[in-house]
């Protein structure tokens, strides 16, 4: 999915978000489709909410409920989805590229809060997903300052998981996207699902709800499967 806006640096409009939205509802209602890919046109990842459409009092149509200005940032898929990120992914984008669940980033890309210096918050989710991926301080940091986040810092922090070349991010994307919908989908889906919904809870309700989700897999046979597998030599070694 391609956010294809370039001559505003790919900033989302409230028209833009309810399409993401849909793009999102429809694959996580095809049942052929395991992993999904976002990225945006014309070497940059998003700028965020398009502040001329704030100008003109559209953030009046806000809500606390439904989708987010961004659009699916509050949507809970069953299914991963891989960030392509070249250029800017700053303020809203940056909380889009935080919704994903990996983040694919060129090496000369940049990252940051810089709705910081115009006085519009992150209502996205990023203050709560932003120091629960790279720790409080390094999130206060950023959120406070609004200062941009250079690639090679943010892979090493934590905010970004692979650094590619520069024109490479969504071809690398696509590689692992495939990777992924290459492996077992039950035990895949019920592990992500663990760790995003243990935030939430107490150690003893996160460990009854990973084994909930484990149990299901085993009985569906996929566990078995793998293991007969194994045992014949298949996937040992990486392969």
């Amino acid at each position: 999915m391609t956010i294809d806006r370039p001559e505003v640096r790919n900033a989302v409009d409230p028209d833009t978000a309810a399409r993401l939205v849909e793009c999102f509802k429809r694959f996580a209602a095809d049942d052929e489709l395991r992993v999904a890919v976002l990225t945006g046109a014309g070497g940059n990842f998003c700028a965020g909410f398009d502040l001329k459409a704030l100008a003109r009092g559209d953030g009046r149509r806000l809500k606390t409920s439904g989708p987010g200005p961004m659009g699916p940032t509050r949507m809970f898929l069953d299914k991963p989805v891989v960030a392509a990120i070249e250029g800017y992914a700053v303020a809203g984008g940056l909380e889009l590229a935080l919704w994903c669940d990996l983040r694919v980033a060129a090496r000369d890309a940049t990252l940051g809060v810089f709705s910081r210096r115009f006085g519009v918050p992150l209502i996205d989710l990023g203050t709560i997903r932003l120091p629960r991926m790279i720790g409080q301080g390094r999130a206060m940091d950023l959120v406070l300052t609004g200062r941009p986040v250079p690639a090679v810092e943010a892979l090493g922090i934590g905010l970004v998981e692979r650094l590619v070349p520069t024109g490479t991010a969504l071809a690398e994307a696509v590689a692992l996207a495939r990777r992924l919908a290459e492996l077992p989908q039950g035990a895949l889906r019920a592990d992500r699902r663990s760790v995003l919904k243990q935030w939430s809870l107490s150690v003893d309700d996160a460990i009854r709800a990973e084994f909930r989700g484990g149990i299901k897999v085993v009985a569906s046979g996929e566990s078995q499967s793998g293991a007969r597998q194994f045992v014949e030599g298949i996937g040992r070694h990486g392969e």
